[in-house]
């Protein structure tokens, strides 16, 4: 950013002195020679550092400073005053209105040095605005961020309940099958059975999921099992202990990794040998 210094004075001669003087410090230098004029200067530049003569005909200097700070609250305000002006001076320091003030004639060193010090001044507070921005633009993200995962949670949560819904459904349906159903794993453990296979299978108070197929099922059924691990996909009818006839179907389910379970549907068909 180019530094950029107004310098207001009703005095030509008090301008062109104070050019001479600053720009060795490489300074871009605007002049006006009316308060109105550095108004409408400041309308049309980015100005940093402003220094103004306090008594000017028309609007003081005084004034032209406080309609500054008003419009360009950024800008560093310096005012040259002679004593006569010290109380106003005073008076515009407590309301903010200025950064320094020097008295006429004023000593070189000491005006250049609080200038430098001026621009370091806007410099640093512009470095701490853009800092405040990104902070704040930093915390909108977040907070946008922070809304989207809150969304997509709550849409994650939503699909888990639908699933979990979904599941006690079908669990539901599958033990209102008027047919009995056995799920056995591939390493032979029951890993689920329906209340009419536990019915068809006097097996209602015990229950069967956890046991091995072989300790759990009749040999009969057993053999229907043994079948459908050899890839034979069929239907038999098998008499249980009492006469009981009943059909079997084998089922078995496969991924893409293999076969992971066998199902077993048992319906009762009646009396019969």
């Amino acid at each position: 950013m180019e530094r950029t210094l107004l310098l207001v004075d009703d005095e030509p001669n008090i301008l062109q002195s104070l050019k001479r003087l600053l720009r060795r410090g490489g300074y871009r230098i605007l002049t006006a020679e009316s308060g109105q004029e550095g108004l409408e200067l400041l309308e049309n530049n980015t100005v940093q550092v402003i220094i103004s003569d306090a008594r000017m005909p028309g609007m003081s200097g005084i004034e032209f400073l406080d309609k500054s700070r008003e419009r360009w609250p950024d800008c560093i305000r310096i005012m040259l005053s002679g004593y006569t002006e010290l109380e106003s001076v005073i008076q515009a320091v407590n309301r903010s209105a200025i950064y320094k003030f020097f008295t006429k004639p004023w000593e070189d060193e000491l005006l250049q040095d609080h200038i430098k010090e001026a621009f370091r001044q806007y410099e640093l507070q512009d470095e701490n605005k853009r800092l405040s921005q990104e902070l704040h633009d930093a915390n909108d993200e977040l907070a946008r961020i922070n809304q989207s995962l809150e969304e997509r949670v709550d849409e994650n949560v939503k699909q888990s309940v639908l699933s979990l819904v979904s599941l006690k459904i079908s669990q539901d349906v599958l033990e209102h099958l008027p047919i009995g159903v056995i799920g056995i794993s591939t390493d032979n453990l029951i890993s689920s059975a329906n209340q009419y296979a536990l019915k068809l299978l006097n097996n209602e108070k015990n229950g069967l999921v956890g046991l091995m197929a072989s300790d759990a099922l009749p040999p009969e059924i057993l053999q229907t099992q043994e079948a459908s691990e050899q890839n034979t996909p069929s239907t038999d009818k098998v008499i249980l202990s009492g006469g009981r006839v009943v059909e079997v179907q084998r089922y078995q389910m496969k991924n893409d990794s293999g076969v992971y379970a066998n199902m077993l549907l048992i319906q009762q068909r009646g009396e019969g040998s």
